[in-house]
Order: structure tokens, then C-alpha cells, then sequence
């Protein structure tokens, strides 16, 4: 293994070990969009959980376990092992992470709502635990494998390939296969017969991506930063964790990461409530936006590395982001305004067919090139503290991210009690008022959390020339390092001392 620090060459990144990393994508994504999209409609309209309930559980088990990324984050990135510092992490995660989501879907019959409700909260947790065991130890492999400004763009556009395929493609199987609408009526999302297969084979995806990621990228660990040798008590290590986490860029990122979280919480765990109520769409139709979002985040993959190369990173995402939430927002508003078509015709689908492709175009480009502007952070940091961190800075944005994103969910059902939301609702049996208030909340609040979020990316200070910059401080650092190594004189041109006569 290299040394700790992040300059050090490595062989060129191929492509089977940039997929090979990428695919772990895949299971954080199934899970991510499986939670978001049905956990709350299963719950709620399924199982008969009251909303308010289900959002509760979900922010609590969220913001409990996101407390466990940086102390998670900081150690691996001090972890000696065979296998590296994040593989082993990574690795035996697979297994009762699987196990677990699929027990999320299939609580017993018959408990009372309390009962269901702790089921609920300890399997969120695991879930959230062993996710985290993959995701943070994951994360922090992509500023390892790929350092150049614009190789980590292109590194993170793959991940985001599959971070589309298991979320919205898994979604699009749900939607036509296990959870399919029959032309009498049964099945959908709320039959719960139809979770079992959804749950099994999704348990499985994420078993097998994982074990992919892991053994793909494997042969890797010996050109990876080693973990320093060395003992660190508590003091030391919650003084090195503030030395790293003080970076105006980090926070910065932090900030646009915690309101939009929310935003994207909120927006997700009422999606299906828009799909199913306020636009009255038929789960094919369903199917078809999320087909739309699947198109759109694969034109997106392309088009971030393009914006990231003609505009940079930041001022690229915060230009599509603008234009994304503009978008986002335009069937709502003119629904409101009465200028929408009505429900039940081609021309509302189409509307909201191409909003869907276009806000996901441009989602997905954001989200890209968020995630690279983040792992840049990365030798900003070791160039002011002298130490690689990445799994500290991933896992401690992670930490905030994923805490407001249970405020996102409780959001979300503390929206649908406000308007009066009703249970195990029939399409096209929510009164109007309900469905009127419904849009006239989500506008506002999720126009509200975004523009925060776009904000915040002013202050990010990391850009092409600061990056090359640092990676050249790096540099001369292991160098000057390899020098004094080497003896006096060795390297710096000089004679080492001769012996008088």
C-alpha cells in the first residue's frame, strides 16, 4: 500500500474496476428509493399505521444511526488490515444488510400498531447501519481511485449510472412486475402480497452488487493511502475530526447537503401521493414517469462531465439546479392555476412525462457533480491538517444528510395530517380541498429548502485551478518526505560529507 498521503501515483483506473466500483451504487440506491417511494404509502396504507407515526419512527431511527458515519469514517480511516482500510467494512456488510430490508417488508400480521411500530424502527435501524457499514467505507474509495479534477467527475457519472439503474430501474420492475396493477383492480402498490418478491429480489440485488463492488476493486488495495501507524486516544481523535470538519468548503457543502435532504425526503415520500391522488395516474402511468426519470438520468450521466468541463463543477451545478427546481415545480403550479389538463388525459401525461425527463436530466447532472465538488474537499483537507481523511468527510456529510432526511420523510406525513390525508384513500375519492392544500404546501416548501441549498454552494471555494494546486502541494510534500528518508544530501543535489585524509 501507498503511504497516507493522497498523492502518490497508481496505475491508470480501468475501466472493469471503475464499473466494478460503481455497481456498489446500486444497492444504496434500491434501498434509498425503495424507502422513499413505498415504505411510507406500505405502512401507512397497507399495514394502517397512522402517517405521523411511520414519519416519527423513520426520522428517529435516521438520526440516531446517522451519528454513527463519522465515528464509522474515522475509523476506517485509521483501519490496518490486509484488505485495506474500507474493504472489510464493506464486505461484511453484504449479508445481514440484505437480510434486513427484505424484513422490513414482510412485519407480521395481526401485531398491534405499537408492536408494528418498534418492529419498524429496529429493522430502519439495522437497515441504516448496515448501510452505513457500505456506503461511508464506499464513498471513500472514489478520491482514492480517481484524483484528477476532471477522471473523478467521470468516476462519479458512472457511479450515478448506477445509482439510476437500482433505484428508478428497481422501481420500474416494482411498478410492472411484483406490485402490478391487474385490469380488475387488484394488486398495486397496495396489495401486500406483491412485497414479498419486491423485497426478495431486492435483498438479493443488494447482496450481489456489494459482493461485486468489494472483489472488483480488491486488487486495488495495494496502490491505496494506508492507514498511519500509530495509537490516538479519544481526545486526539475528536481533535482531529474538528481540525478536518473545519473547511469553508465542507461546510458549505454540508449546508447545501442538509437542506436538500430534506427537500428530497420530503419531495420523495410524497411522489406517489401526487401520482396516485392529485394527478390520479394508473400505476402503468406510474411506471412511465419512472421510465422518463431512468432516461433522464442517463442523459444526465453524460451531461455532467460536459457542464463540469465548460463552466466547472460549481457554477455548472448551481445553474442547473436553479433551472431543475424551476422545472420541477411548473405541473403543480399551473394545475393550481387551473391552466393543467385535466386528469385522465394524453396531454397532462405528456406534461408531466416531460417534466419528469427533463428535472431528471438535470437532477442527475447536479447530483454529480455535487458528489465530485465533495470528494475535492478531500486533499484541500489534507493539505491544511496533513492527514487523508475521506471517510471522515464523507461519513460526517453523510451524517447531516442523512439525519435531515428522516426531516424530510416527517415532512412529508406531518403534510399529509395537516391537509387531512385520509387512509387506505381510493384514487379519485380525496376531496379536493385535501388535494388543493396539498400543492399549495409542497410549493412553497420545496421551492424554500432548495433555494437554501443552492445558496450555500456560493461559498465553496474549490475549483479547477485550486484543485490542480493542491494535488501539486501533495506532491512536493511526498517528496520532501521521500527526501529527508533517504538521508541528507540524497535527492536535494547535494554531496553527502567526505572523510578527511
Amino acid at each position: 500500500m501507498t503511504a497516507a498521503g493522497g498523492a502518490a501515483p497508481a496505475p491508470r483506473l480501468g475501466y472493469l474496476t471503475k464499473t466494478a466500483y460503481a455497481v456498489g451504487a446500486t444497492a444504496t440506491a434500491l434501498k434509498l428509493r425503495a424507502f422513499s417511494t413505498f415504505l411510507v404509502i406500505f405502512y401507512n396504507q397497507v399495514v394502517g399505521l397512522p402517517p405521523q407515526m411511520v414519519g416519527s419512527i423513520l426520522a428517529a431511527a435516521l438520526l440516531f444511526d446517522a451519528f454513527l458515519d463519522p465515528i464509522l469514517g474515522q475509523i476506517s480511516d485509521n483501519f490496518r488490515s490486509r484488505w485495506g482500510r474500507r474493504h472489510p467494512f464493506m464486505l461484511a456488510a453484504a449479508l445481514p444488510y440484505a437480510l434486513c430490508f427484505f424484513l422490513v417488508w414482510n412485519p407480521p400480521i395481526g401485531w398491534s400498531h405499537e408492536a408494528l411500530g418498534l418492529y419498524l424502527m429496529v429493522l430502519i435501524f439495522a437497515v441504516r447501519f448496515f448501510d452505513t457499514f457500505f456506503e461511508v467505507p464506499h464513498q471513500a474509495l472514489a478520491p482514492e481511485l480517481a484524483k484528477g479534477y476532471d477522471e473523478r467527475t467521470n468516476l462519479m457519472a458512472l457511479r450515478h449510472f448506477f445509482l439510476v439503474i437500482g433505484g428508478l430501474g428497481m422501481t420500474i420492475m416494482a411498478y410492472q412486475v411484483f406490485l402490478r396493477e391487474q385490469p380488475d383492480g387488484t394488486g398495486g402498490v397496495l396489495d401486500r402480497d406483491g412485497y414479498f418478491g419486491y423485497s426478495l429480489v431486492g435483498a438479493l440485488i443488494i447482496f450481489g452488487t456489494i459482493l461485486v463492488s468489494v472483489f472488483g476493486t480488491a486488487h486495488r488495495i495495494p496502490e491505496l493511502a494506508q492507514a498511519p501507524t500509530r495509537r490516538i486516544t479519544l481526545k486526539g481523535m475528536v481533535v482531529e475530526i474538528v481540525q478536518t470538519l473545519n473547511n469553508r468548503s465542507f461546510v458549505a457543502m454540508v449546508i447545501a447537503s442538509m437542506f436538500a435532504a430534506v427537500a428530497v425526503g420530503a419531495r420523495n415520500g410524497l411522489e406517489i401521493y401526487f401520482g396516485l391522488y392529485f394527478w390520479e395516474l394508473r400505476q402503468v402511468e406510474l411506471a412511465g414517469l419512472a421510465t422518463m426519470s431512468v432516461v433522464g438520468g442517463f442523459i444526465g450521466v453524460f451531461l455532467a462531465p460536459v457542464v463540469a468541463r465548460l463552466f466547472g463543477k460549481k457554477w455548472g451545478a448551481l445553474a442547473l439546479w436553479v433551472l431543475g427546481v424551476a422545472v420541477h415545480i411548473t405541473p403543480v403550479s399551473l394545475r393550481l392555476l387551473g391552466l393543467a389538463p385535466e386528469n385522465g388525459t394524453p396531454q397532462l401525461l405528456w406534461l408531466l412525462y416531460g417534466e419528469e425527463i427533463i428535472n431528471a436530466t438535470l437532477a442527475a447532472a447536479v447530483a454529480i457533480l455535487l458528489a465530485s465538488l465533495i470528494a475535492d474537499i478531500v486533499e484541500d483537507a489534507e493539505v491544511k491538517t496533513g492527514r487523508r481523511s475521506e471517510g471522515l468527510l464523507m461519513s460526517a456529510n453523510a451524517l447531516l444528510r442523512k439525519a435531515v432526511s428522516g426531516g424530510g420523510i416527517l415532512v412529508a406525513t406531518t403534510v399529509l395530517a395537516f391537509v387531512g390525508f385520509p387512509e387506505k384513500a381510493e384514487r379519485g375519492q380525496v376531496s379536493a380541498e385535501a388535494l388543493t392544500n396539498l400543492g399549495l404546501a409542497y410549493i412553497p416548501m420545496i421551492v424554500g429548502f432548495y433555494a437554501v441549498a443552492i445558496l450555500a454552494i456560493v461559498a465553496y471555494g474549490i475549483d479547477r485551478r485550486k484543485h490542480d494546486a493542491n494535488l501539486e502541494a501533495l506532491r512536493a510534500r511526498v517528496g520532501e518526505q521521500a527526501a529527508a528518508e533517504a538521508g541528507p544530501g540524497i535527492g536535494s543535489g547535494e554531496l553527502p560529507p567526505t572523510r578527511g585524509p
